[in-house]
Formats: structure tokens, C-alpha cells, sequence
């Protein structure tokens, strides 16, 4: 879907190869140039590649990571984002995309979206699938819980705590 296209170019800016995606919705087609290889559980015949969930709903992301067992993880970061070299630490299979910035002291999950143009500021703590869309901005401080989707432009002021499994307009 879209959002593979997106990490596709992010993989792509990086200069790192695309072998194709598994898709178990559509295990036959094509997404932009690249082959469909078959469906989710096809993973076990690449076990030599390094994988990302390249989907945007949280719990699909997170069904998806639980069920592909023993597989290296790539960690997809677009070159223009800022990410502070001052204690941040991204979680495994998260995708960083174009322009946004991660401040220092922020903590992101495994298998986030950081979406484009969004804003992490300092010491915030993003949950494992949770997903940032684009432009959001997280003042200092702010705790998302796991598998929530923060919504498009959404501002969460500073020390503001969201549960988790929700979703922010």
C-alpha cells in the first residue's frame, strides 16, 4: 500500500537493495517496480534479507512483527531527518521519515512510525507500533502508549501522557 512505497524510498535514499515485499492481501501483484514474493508467510525462504513492516495501521504492524520469528530487523531512517545525537534511542524495525526530527533524550519503540515533518521533542517516550503521522508535534515530555496512533497535525503539548490503543485526532 502507500506506506510501502514511502519506506521504499527511504530504503532506496539509504542505497540499500529492495529484493520485493510479501503481502498476504495481495501475494501476486506489484508495488511501484518491485515484485510482490508471495504472502506474509513466505518470510522463512528470505531469512538471509533484513526485513521492515511496511504498513501503517498499528495492530497490523504489530501482528505482523510478532508472527516473522528470528528475522534481522532494518531500521529505516530518511537521510533529511534530524535525529539529535544526544541520547536517542529508535527502536528496531521503526521508520524515520523525510524531515522529521527526534530531539535529544527521546525514546522511540520498535516498529514506530515517525511520519513525515513530525516533530519528537526532547525526553518524549513513543511506545512499540505506535505510529506519529505527519506533522504532528510531541512537546517535551509527552508519553505515547503502544500501538496509538497520533493523528495528522495533531500538537500534544508538553508532559501530556496518551494511553495506549487509542487514537488522537
Amino acid at each position: 500500500g502507500g506506506h510501502a512505497k514511502v519506506v521504499a524510498d527511504i530504503v532506496k535514499c539509504n542505497g540499500d537493495h529492495i529484493v520485493g515485499f510479501l503481502d498476504s492481501v495481495y501475494p501476486n501483484g506489484k508495488i511501484l517496480d518491485y515484485t510482490v514474493l508471495g504472502p506474509d508467510d513466505d518470510y522463512v525462504k528470505y531469512m538471509d534479507c533484513s526485513f521492515i513492516v511496511a504498513v501503517g495501521d498499528t495492530a497490523a504492524r504489530e501482528r505482523i512483527a510478532k508472527k516473522l520469528k528470528n528475522v534481522q530487523w532494518y531500521t529505516a531512517i530518511h537521510p533529511s531527518a534530524v535525529i539529535s545525537s544526544l541520547d536517542v534511542k529508535i527502536g528496531e524495525g521503526t521508520v524515520v521519515c523525510a524531515n522529521a526530527v527526534i530531539n535529544p533524550s527521546a525514546r522511540i519503540g520498535s516498529h514506530c512510525i515517525i511520519n513525515t515533518g513530525a516533530c519528537v521533542e526532547h525526553d518524549c517516550k513513543v511506545g512499540e507500533y505506535s505510529h506519529v503521522s505527519v506533522g504532528v508535534q510531541l512537546a517535551g515530555k509527552v508519553r505515547v502508549g503502544e500501538r496509538t496512533w497520533i493523528g495528522i497535525g495533531a500538537v500534544v503539548r508538553d508532559k501530556i501522557s496518551v494511553c495506549d490503543d487509542c487514537i488522537v485526532g
